[in-house]
């Protein structure tokens, strides 16, 4: 007869759950309702706690992990805690990651006994405010109040995350972690899951529309978007693109999801401020293919872009709307992609149709082995020279400069992040060698954002990649003390702050004297927050020569966590900047229908 197989307790449970989905790393911040619960998941093997400063910084490493390992998890206490994090999980909903927001509640007795409790609002057995506060910004809630209930909400608040690409909640009362329940099996039966869920007779009735609609077209064309980030979305929208031959263009918050050493690639679509030549491409394209697009007023240029809903067929991830008409639901989009690459044919010609746009381009005969350089490719010429007006080797750095530099530094296996901000403009112009990535928070564009999310991305992606992250200086003031944690745990990311004394991004949105800065001391600050402690390495440029010289010696320390200080004129942004301030300022003042 078989050994009876041994049991566990509630929080090793949980945290073997987080590790076999693929939560390595998991963020926290100590407090006393969840001390218990820190304890155990300190004993779980494969499973490494890394506390950062604050509940957000947490939040904003969970967001970053999230990105690059496809799940995440962050523990905190209650209310003082899980409300200080919710904007990182507000921005996990909108960005689409299945991040777990894990925190420690009252002890069970409490909810009977008519008492207050401290970092609660004051309401005697009601203790409801956080899971409340969490539920718009999460896709499923569980308050784990008893223990034989808490496998199953456990495994349902992790499913739903996955399936649904969004944050889900977890609350345990402080005083059940530590119990064990005959549930929880030690090991535990494996986790499986179906994530994709498609209806057949929708989805050939979808592929049909489709295949007629581009059947007819003269110039299709693919347009990828933010949604293809989950699961094998990337890789069947590849697919299908090289099936057809079709142009390939991507949004600015899609960037990285589709090579961009590719033949089929032309750039990214971004209204006005698009890389050239390719928003008359996808204007003038008779059928669009669009992939996981979430269209904005940042991503839509305050919406000015031309795309006409009727020629467009709507790819999501869960139906698929033909022409601005039918749409058919209940359909998986990677079985959508890979059903509608089964019924097309190559067909070169939309795509020799835009060379002619843009003689520089090689044909597709032309290419045989070799793909074409990356429109964006351009704004690395000249890398050689300063960036002033005299040319001079002690000309100001400007956001050009930036950009040059940048593109000449990215190699495969870096993954450059752009803050909100000017860095978003001149980020998503540099070009992406095979193997490098790109993140964005472009729909929720919290500031402050990319310092938590850098440590978090920068643990899930060692050992062998590394993340070039550009911050501008008043996001870095934010969560500026997610530095000491990336210190504290060995995180080796290449920090380029760059200074120009105010919310540049602001300013061109709107000007105003709050949008000025009082400037730190940031290599000051850096080397206070290393006190001799892990790795740094810091540099201070103000010209492009300094600041090549500076990332070519930080490429140089992979084991160091590099922090490039660069002074940039206060009154300089990119043209596309001044284009999109411009755009947003007017979508944001227009007056109201209904007085």
């Amino acid at each position: 007869m078989a050994a009876e197989q041994e049991t566990t307790s509630l929080g090793r449970y949980l945290a073997t759950r987080l590790r076999e989905v693929g939560c390595s790393h998991v963020f926290a911040v100590p407090g006393d309702f969840n001390l218990s619960l820190l304890d155990e998941f300190n004993t779980t093997p494969g499973v490494k706690m890394c506390w950062t400063c604050n509940e957000l910084g947490a939040g904003y490493a969970a967001d970053g992990f999230a990105r690059s390992r496809g799940v995440a998890a962050c523990i905190v206490t209650f209310c003082v805690g899980g409300l200080s994090a919710i904007n990182a999980c507000a921005g996990a909903y909108s960005e689409d990651l299945p991040v777990i927001f894990i925190s420690g509640g009252p002890n069970t007795n409490d909810f009977s006994a008519n008492h207050l409790l401290h970092h609660t609002v004051g309401l005697p057995n009601d203790y409801s405010q956080q899971v409340a506060a969490y539920r718009p910004f999460t896709c499923a809630q569980v308050v784990i109040q008893h223990v034989s209930e808490a496998h199953h909400q456990i495994d349902f608040a992790i499913s739903q995350a996955l399936i649904k690409q969004k944050p889900a909640y977890i609350e345990i009362c402080c005083n059940l972690p530590t119990l064990k329940h005959d549930s929880f099996l030690d090991p535990p039966v494996p986790f499986a899951l179906a994530a994709r869920h498609t209806n057949a007779v929708s989805l050939a009735a979808a592929v049909a529309a489709a295949a007629k609609a581009i059947g007819s077209a003269v110039k299709p064309l693919w347009l990828g978007g933010p949604r293809l980030r989950a699961r094998g979305r990337r890789q069947a929208f590849l697919a299908a693109a090289e099936t057809t031959g079709y142009p390939v263009a991507m949004l600015p918050d899609g960037k990285g999801f589709f090579p961009e050493d590719h033949a089929q690639y032309i750039g990214t679509y971004w209204g006005s401020i698009s890389s050239p030549r390719v928003s008359p491409a996808v204007e003038s394209a008779d059928v669009t293919i669009s992939v996981g697009a979430v269209w904005t007023d940042y991503s839509t240029l305050g919406y000015s872009v031309m795309l006409k809903p009727g020629h467009v067929i709507d790819v999501q991830p869960d139906r698929v709307t033909i022409l601005g008409g039918k749409t058919f639901g209940c359909i998986d989009m990677e079985d959508f992609l890979e059903a509608l690459a089964k019924t097309l044919r190559n067909d070169p010609r939309p795509l020799e149709v835009l060379r002619r746009m843009d003689p520089h381009r090689p044909s597709a005969r032309q290419l045989g082995a070799a793909a074409p350089p990356a429109p964006e490719a351009a704004a690395a010429d000249g890398a050689d020279g300063a960036d002033g007006a005299d040319g001079g080797a002690a000309a100001t750095l400007t956001t050009l400069g930036v950009e040059r530099r940048v593109a000449a530094a990215m190699a495969p296996g870096t993954t450059l992040l752009a803050e909100t901000g000017d860095s978003w403009f001149h980020c998503v112009k540099v070009p992406l060698p095979r193997g490098a990535g790109f993140e964005v928070q472009m729909r929720y564009g919290s500031i402050g954002w990319s310092v938590g999310a850098t440590l978090g991305y920068s643990l899930a992606a060692q050992p062998g990649g590394r993340v070039l992250a550009c911050i501008g200086d008043g996001s870095f003031q934010m969560v500026a003390q997610e530095v000491s944690s990336m210190l504290r745990w060995g995180a080796c990311p290449i920090l380029l702050l760059l200074n120009n004394s105010s919310y540049v991004i602001e300013e061109m949105i709107h000007g105003g004297s709050y949008n000025s800065l009082q400037v730190w001391d940031y290599i000051g600050f850096a080397k206070a927050l290393h006190n001799g402690q892990g790795k740094l390495w810091t540099a201070l440029v103000s010209t492009e020569p300094q600041l090549a010289a500076a990332l070519a010696e930080a490429a140089g320390k992979p084991d160091h966590l590099c922090f490039i200080e660069a002074r940039l004129p206060s009154d300089d942004c990119s043209p596309e900047l001044l284009e999109f301030g411009a755009r947003v300022s007017a979508a944001n003042g227009r007056p109201p229908v209904y007085v």
